[in-house]
């Protein structure tokens, strides 16, 4: 697997059995969705030049209330690296089960895309 692209849809892509790295990105959030899981951006604003979480400035959370809203059954919060994990506790004071998980980042290359996925599948314990 290539280390120079973002693997989180293929380490999605093999959670779900689905071949969601290769759809549109509009059919990809239906097909997530059929199998229990959602995709929801930790920040809701921030400043950044480039890509690196390093470079995030003056950065803004989302709304949890409105997540918890719209998504009443949700149960787990798996976390893509160590920079969203910092909220993490947050979820946790909120009676979610959370995971924070290695980033799928090619900035993350520590890891091979088997490693990551073994930790990933994380999302599927209950």
């Amino acid at each position: 697997m290539d280390q120079n692209i973002n693997l989180l849809w293929p380490i999605l892509s093999a959670l779900t059995g689905e071949p969601l790295a290769q759809l549109p990105y509009d059919e990809r959030l239906p097909r997530l969705l059929a199998h229990g899981f959602g995709l929801w951006d930790v920040l809701g604003a921030c400043e950044r030049e480039g890509s690196l979480d390093s470079a995030i400035r003056q950065p803004a959370a989302n709304d949890f209330a409105r997540l918890r809203e719209l998504c009443p059954l949700l149960e787990t919060v798996g976390f893509n690296g160590q920079t969203s994990g910092k909220f993490a506790p947050q979820f946790d004071a909120a009676g979610y089960r959370t995971v924070v998980l290695p980033s799928t980042s090619p900035a993350h290359a520590a890891m091979s895309f088997e490693q990551k996925l073994t930790s990933w599948r994380r999302l599927l314990a209950g």
